[in-house]
């Protein structure tokens, strides 16, 4: 049976039209969907970076409310192996899609961020959310202070992979599960602790302790969002990171895990980033 459409192509004088009609119709069905939404010129595309001891389930909360506003999202798995290698993975991410950009990011992905986004003249906002916003030569570990939980005895604080004393660059960090109760995720209830005790990713000693390149948010506008409760970052260290990049700050009552307790403020503070022109 010959194809209608073939038949109509080989008796039209417009079949060079036609044609082309046809393949730009193929190319676009080709075209990954968050790429179309950046063209659209409607929404940045939101991308959403997890830190350590997390996976990108903790965005859950905040995805769905996005999703539900409109917007495009992706929520990168973020290695935790390095801090320039962690970078570099995300930026050849970013590098990948097309538009306007919102970047998110929680505790260590902070810092992957504040390096990721050098370059990138697609990334509108940077908004980070109990995380860590380095200058060039510092580090998360320095950053975190004398004050944070993750400042005591290692041993009494972290599980070592390999178990091996004393541990390297290269060993894995898991946090001790009266870490996450008492510190990490005091806010939830038991259930969910046990639970983000058992899921967590280790980061790797490396990776806390590599010094930060250029900061992007040099150049491109930040906002904050400070968890006044949070054990992990003192808020007196967000603070100072936030004013020192110039970053328009919002204050929330939540602990380090703020992004899973309240997602409600932090999605109205990723909105606010993606109507700012």
């Amino acid at each position: 049976m010959t194809n209608p459409l073939t038949h109509a192509l080989r008796g039209s004088r417009r079949t060079p039209a036609i044609l082309l009609t046809a393949v730009a119709l193929v190319l676009a069905s080709l075209t990954p969907a968050f790429a179309q939404e950046g063209r659209s010129g409607t929404k940045p595309t939101v991308v959403l970076v997890h830190g350590a001891w997390a996976d990108a389930s903790s965005w859950t909360g905040v995805i769905e409310r996005l999703q539900d506003d409109g917007y495009q999202v992706v929520a990168v798995a973020n290695p935790l192996r390095s801090l320039s290698g962690d970078a570099a993975y995300v930026k050849t991410f970013l590098e990948s899609l097309t538009g306007p950009i919102v970047l998110v990011a929680h505790s260590y992905g902070g810092a992957v961020i504040t390096n990721a986004a050098t370059g990138n003249p697609n990334i509108k906002s940077l908004v980070y959310v109990n995380a860590f916003a380095p200058d060039a030569g510092e580090t998360a570990t320095q950053l975190a202070g004398p004050d944070s939980a993750l400042s005591a005895d290692p041993t009494t604080v972290f599980d070592f992979v390999p178990a091996n004393l004393p541990p390297g660059p290269g060993t894995d960090l898991y946090l001790k599960r009266s870490t996450v109760f008492t510190s990490f995720a005091p806010e939830l209830s038991n259930d969910d602790k046990a639970v983000l005790t058992a899921s967590q990713r280790p980061a790797t000693i490396g990776a806390l302790n590599e010094p930060s390149d250029t900061p992007a948010w040099q150049t491109i506008p930040s906002r904050y969002l400070i968890g006044t409760n949070d054990k992990i970052i003192p808020p007196s260290v967000q603070r100072a990171m936030a004013e020192r990049a110039g970053s328009t700050i919002t204050e929330f009552d939540a602990g380090h895990v703020g992004l899973i307790t309240d997602p409600k403020t932090v999605t109205q503070v990723i909105k606010q980033a993606a109507r700012t022109r």
